[in-house]
């Protein structure tokens, strides 16, 4: 019941503020429009369609608001005054109250503010879907961080029963398309949900986001292209972070960024670099990287250095996803649609009886036409919509694990089209991914797993006689000698195996100390 009431109010809040003018756009007659307007004759439809469009999506919620933030990105597929006016979701949500933040910071550390912070804005810097934040100063005393200025990250107040309602109701559409459309279970909605309402409940843990943003910072802590705020623990809860305040300029302001001096391309490619060390090198990404997360510093000792922010939403990819998605980047750099099609077929995501040079052929209409072209001539949405019309006549298998990075790419896209359409993206990302090929399955990968599996082996040996006790107690049936002789076979095998890590590792060293090859 709770969600048909829930369905009604979208419904209500849609026709309220004018946004069955949308619907109706297709019929070119436009006769069910103009009765439309005539029956709901009484509605205030004097504002711009664009900012009716915001109002109604943030009226809607949070989950809403973010729809709209991703969708502010793709000004290639979105009227001009539209993707303005959605912009202003990323960081211009009308905030609550201070008095509201004031009273969970006081709630969340049981005393009252001015012992928690020596100040406290409360005036908000930032107000986004789910938070926003304030400037403050740390206590004086004894603390190593006694004085610091830092950003404090407040959770909005009453945000769990929305936002489960929502989820509620985004998962009955995902039964409905699983039960209703023919495509329905490769597409996997439901999978897709739950993977998004994951996402959603970790991002209303700001305990869990202040762990995100210290292992992300720890990943760039020597790097020139990023930089992460640092998180002050003793001020983190559950509903409230604290951590290092930045300084910058939103990334959007590229006439800004210029005027300061900081160089346009190489801040474009200095950002797919970001992007694909995050998720190929750590198999850990930023998945919120809409403009209102990102800065650039203009500090003078860190100039055109990048500055992330929001750490809500994070994406994770295992071993076996980083190199299937790293071996079809590189095939589709080289054009080698075959390697793309066999890369599919041998991670099961299309049926085994799949002929790979018919699924070859269809991968390349799709991907020829967009090479050798700035990303402002490549449309990646047009590009992933005809990528996946041909995966369906396949039945290639929606992967939901890598629903997070198809909608970071995606960002990407639209970050990249406003901060420098002249990027190449292929001829920036191709060496990055070589190296990292090269690192994974060259001599330094074998190094590093074999230092990596050192332990294991070391452990096998002393446990073979236990082993042993537990196989002759499982299969009694077989001949006692027959037993012995395979468990002892296993056992020069392993032995074997051992002393050749051992020389391994013992090279290794060697080389590394002779300073011939440093790792």
């Amino acid at each position: 019941m709770l969600r048909l009431f829930r369905l009604a109010k979208i419904f209500w809040i849609g026709i309220g503020f004018g946004l069955d003018e949308f619907v109706f756009a297709a019929d070119s007659s436009g006769r069910l429009g103009r009765a439309f307007k005539a029956m709901l004759f009484y509605r205030d439809l004097s504002k711009p369609r664009a900012v009716r469009l915001r109002l109604a999506l943030e009226a809607l919620g949070p989950i809403f608001v973010k729809f709209g933030q991703v969708l502010s990105t793709r000004r290639d597929i979105l009227p001009e005054d539209i993707a303005e006016e959605l912009a202003k979701l990323q960081d211009q949500v009308p905030p609550f109250a201070a008095e509201l933040a004031i009273a969970e910071i006081e709630r969340a550390f049981g005393r009252p503010i001015g012992e928690v912070y020596a100040s406290f804005g409360a005036e908000p810097v930032a107000s986004a879907s789910v938070a926003q934040v304030h400037f403050a100063v740390l206590p004086p005393g004894d603390s190593l961080y006694a004085d610091t200025e830092v950003a404090v990250k407040i959770l909005r107040p009453g945000m769990q029963p929305i936002i489960e309602r929502d989820l509620a109701l985004l998962d009955t559409a995902a039964i409905l398309t699983e039960r209703l459309f023919a495509d329905g279970r490769r597409l996997k909605p439901r999978q897709v949900v739950a993977e998004f309402a994951k996402h959603l409940h970790e991002e209303l843990d700001l305990m869990r986001e202040a762990a995100n943003c210290s292992q992300l910072r720890r990943h760039f802590q020597d790097s020139p292209l990023l930089a992460v705020p640092e998180v002050y623990w003793d001020w983190c809860r559950t509903t409230v972070m604290t951590m290092q305040r930045m300084h910058g300029t939103p990334i959007t302001q590229v006439d800004q960024l210029r005027a300061q001096g900081v160089d346009i391309p190489r801040l474009a490619n200095a950002g797919v670099e970001i992007f694909f060390t995050q998720v190929f090198q750590y198999g850990f990404f930023h998945a919120d990287m809409h403009p209102g997360n990102i800065f650039i510093s203009t500090e003078p000792e860190t100039r055109g250095q990048y500055i992330a922010l929001d750490f809500g939403i994070m994406g994770t990819l295992s071993d076996a996803d980083k190199n299937y998605l790293a071996q079809n980047f590189l095939a589709f750099f080289k054009r080698d649609y075959k390697r793309v099609a066999q890369a599919h077929l041998d991670a099961g995501w299309v049926p085994p009886g799949t002929r790979v040079d018919e699924l070859e052929g269809a991968i390349r209409a799709v991907c020829e036409p967009v090479f050798d072209r700035p990303i402002s001539e490549i449309s990646f949405g047009r590009f992933l919509l005809r990528l996946f019309q041909e995966s369906r006549r396949f039945n290639v298998e929606i992967q939901p694990q890598l629903v997070m990075l198809q909608k970071t790419l995606l960002n990407i896209e639209g970050l990249g089209r406003q901060l420098y359409p002249a990027l190449d993206l292929w001829a920036t990302a191709k060496p990055f991914l070589e190296r990292w090929m090269s690192e994974q399955v060259g001599m330094r990968g074998m190094i590093r797993n074999l230092k990596n599996e050192a332990p294991q082996w070391a452990g096998m040996l002393p446990a073979l006689p236990r082993m042993v006790h537990r196989a002759l107690s499982v299969n009694p049936v077989a001949p006692l000698e027959e037993r012995i002789e395979e468990l002892l076979a296993e056992q020069r095998h392993q032995t074997r195996l051992l002393v050749l890590l051992v020389l391994l590792l013992g090279t290794m060293v060697a080389l590394q100390l002779s300073g011939f090859w440093q790792i």
